[in-house]
């Protein structure tokens, strides 16, 4: 049994390996990369739970970073309990095969209530008075008050939103590095997500991005440099590159037009009535989930987004199963968006009439993923000045809502989810040795693993 790391750095695409990434540049004179066929969707926690169970997401259930509950009625984005994943994950069957193996789950998604020995991800508390305060959630318990003791409250503000920064990857690498320290897991899984965040701001433009490329280079450069002394096999990995995009998709604002979705007024806006509506999309990235809850609709809807100009795809029950998303938390139909384009979840047709959540960094109420949540809104000159009077209401204790997202969805310059991308933009796998396939799949990763855990020849 052999020890090994994984270190997931997220966006990494060969187009970003160069000037701005001298270790990198540099690792990979004596080291493989291949890229990798996007998983459809590639997203962030398809692509994990296809890595880590080998199975396709029509096995494994993760159609996306979130679904509609059809039983709810209720659109639900960025869950995090283990048990959203079926199949058997590698940490369980490598413990079948030697029961000393551990694993460390180090914020790789779907982390609550797994069965890896040590695991820690983020999970803000929810006051009663509505603040929303950092922390991490970790097995064992334990682990959260030690990690925190030695390296501070885990920076949640600095992991998303319009602040988020190289805090919160470096947080979670000296994490890892503490939890092998003290437990030496078998098998450790690490989770770096610096360039989703510039790459998604700014898309691959080295002139506003080559700080960020440095930082991660950095970081990676220490991680790499630790494992090595520990003997361990390293993989680097990442689960999508990032294309430039300039073509927002509304889909829900069609929908919407075509007499097929329903709001709620509440005060001054329309709340998405989902399970009153004869259909409606949740938007994550380049695909589209489209729930249909008038079936006679279907083929009206299908042919409709498939004349919508930035739209590539539209796959019906035939279509998700040639792309392996048949499995009953996809959409009546998905979605797929050009290279150029991307869907926001935005569905009301005057900004007045936006929900109050939509200008918040509110990632579970949103029916659709927001990539506008990194921005504060350019139009308004006093922005900053906004936030800092709203967090100093927070200190002292009052009421206060951090309303300063824009509704502009033009701002976002970088995009991922579709399989439909330029080779330059596929995720990336680089190892020390030569995989025997010259072509691989996300579902190949899990056995690419396996081989380091157990290699053969031990």
């Amino acid at each position: 049994m052999q020890k090994t790391v994984v270190i997931d750095i997220v966006g990494l695409s060969v187009n970003l390996i160069g000037e701005h990434t001298p270790f990198l540049k540099k690792y990979l004179e004596s080291r493989v990369l291949t890229p990798l066929k996007p998983v459809l969707p590639a997203v962030t926690t398809t692509a994990q739970s296809t890595y880590v169970t080998g199975k396709w997401p029509a096995e494994n259930g993760i159609v996306g970073n979130g679904w509609y509950d059809r039983e709810d009625a209720e659109v639900k984005f960025w869950k995090q309990s283990n048990h959203l994943v079926h199949g058997e994950k590698i940490w369980d069957a490598a413990k079948k095969r030697n029961p000393s193996f551990t694993c460390s789950k180090m914020f790789w998604w779907y982390n609550m209530y797994s069965s890896a020995d040590y695991s820690a991800t983020p999970r803000p508390q929810y006051h009663a008075d509505g603040v929303k305060a950092p922390d991490c959630y970790t097995h064992p318990p334990e682990l959260r008050d030690r990690l925190q003791k030695e390296l501070g409250q885990f920076p949640l503000f600095n992991f998303w939103g319009p602040n988020a920064n190289i805090k919160s990857s470096k947080w979670i690498a000296d994490a890892s590095l503490l939890v092998d320290e003290w437990h030496d897991p078998t098998l450790t899984l690490i989770y770096l997500p610096h360039l989703d965040y510039c790459l998604q701001k700014f898309g691959p433009d080295f002139g506003k991005i080559a700080t960020e490329l440095g930082e991660i280079d950095h970081l990676v450069d220490r991680l790499v440099s630790y494992y090595e002394q520990k003997g361990a096999q390293i993989m680097l990995l990442s689960e999508y590159g990032i294309n430039p995009v300039s073509r927002p998709i509304h889909i829900n604002r069609i929908l919407r037009e075509e007499g097929l979705i329903n709001v709620r007024q509440e005060r001054w806006y329309e709340l998405l009535d989902a399970g009153a509506s004869k259909a409606f999309a949740t938007a994550d990235h380049q695909i589209a989930h489209v729930y249909v809850n008038d079936k006679m609709k279907v083929a009206e809807i299908k042919k409709r987004l498939e004349s919508t100009p930035g739209i590539a795809l539209v796959l019906d029950e035939a279509g998700k199963k040639e792309h392996h998303l048949n499995h009953e938390r996809s959409g009546d139909l998905i979605a797929v968006a050009e290279p150029d384009s991307w869907f926001t979840y935005y569905y009301w047709l005057d900004d007045a009439k936006a929900p109050d959540y939509a200008k918040l960094v509110d990632i579970h109420r949103k029916p659709g993923y927001d990539p506008a949540e990194m921005f504060m809104d350019p139009k308004n000159p006093l922005i900053k000045l906004r936030a800092g009077y709203k967090l100093g209401r927070k200190l002292v204790g009052m009421r206060y809502l951090m309303d300063v997202i824009p509704l502009d969805a033009t701002l976002v310059k970088g995009s991922h989810g579709s399989h439909l991308v330029d080779e330059q933009y596929y995720p990336v796998l680089i190892t020390d040795q030569k995989p025997e396939k010259s072509s691989l799949e996300a579902t190949d990763i899990y056995g690419m693993i396996w081989n380091r855990l157990f290699p053969t020849n031990q």
